[in-house]
């Protein structure tokens, strides 16, 4: 009876050191778990209120060419055709989804991934908080701290922050610089017709010219106004003009 007893010991024992290392593996797993989500939570309710002072991407560029053009510039003090431009240009039901727009997804799909399936607030996510490049790791991120960008930055902001962290030429960051870059005037003055060849060279600033527009981009932007007058109108466009909740 007692070998018996000492046997059940030792095989219990040899047992809860067996789990033992699992259970720590498990709860330091799920530590590290937590503190992603709340340093993920912190920086995106800092960035709600305060703006970025600069981005992975800008760094890198900052490095490879030793200065930048950018100044910050609020949403109310860019021209509202702006705004409406780029959510034509780049996401259309900017106002109707949380930050995955899964139609444009199933599109982009579709297509073999000729066509971009990213939102704005997806982008935004990218530009500000992570990295440049095809790379499935970062998209799946991207994925996950968006609907939370969604939650707690308000349209407007999201709007605001992409409008001041997008590329528009080498080095030059912002509308506000893109508009000075191009036109020698302030974001606050852009025409309808400025607004729409902005908009147009977004998808590959480094190789288009807004001051200088080919055919293809000129038709590009008139395309970009014309739906820039549609989501006005049907009202697509109500959840991030100044003015507007």
């Amino acid at each position: 009876m007692a070998r018996r007893a000492r046997s059940k010991s030792t095989k219990a024992s040899g047992k809860t050191r067996t789990l033992g290392p699992i259970r720590w593996l498990r709860r330091w797993v799920l530590r590290f778990l937590g503190v992603l989500v709340l340093l993920t939570l912190l920086l995106v309710s800092l960035f709600a209120f305060m703006n970025p002072p600069t981005t992975p991407y800008m760094l890198t560029e900052r490095t490879r060419l030793g200065t930048l053009e950018r100044e910050w510039v609020d949403l109310s003090e860019v021209s509202p055709v702006m705004a409406r431009a780029v959510v034509a240009a780049e996401d259309a039901n900017f106002c109707n989804h949380w930050g995955l727009d899964l139609q444009a997804i199933r599109a982009a799909i579709a297509s073999g991934g000729d066509r971009g399936g990213s939102t704005i607030s997806q982008q935004t996510v990218k530009n500000v908080y992570l990295w440049h490049g095809r790379n499935y790791t970062r998209k799946a991120i991207e994925a996950l701290v968006t609907p939370v960008v969604e939650a707690i930055w308000s349209k407007q902001r999201i709007i605001e922050v992409y409008l001041n962290v997008a590329e528009f030429d080498e080095g030059v960051f912002g509308v506000e610089a893109a508009a000075q870059h191009y036109f020698g005037i302030p974001a606050s003055q852009l025409s309808p017709m400025q607004a729409g060849l902005l908009a147009a060279i977004l998808p590959s600033p480094k190789t288009r010219s807004a001051s200088n527009p080919t055919s293809d981009i000129r038709q590009r932007a008139q395309q970009i106004l014309d739906g820039a007058a549609t989501i006005e109108r049907d009202g697509r466009a109500a959840c991030f003009q100044v003015g507007n909740g």
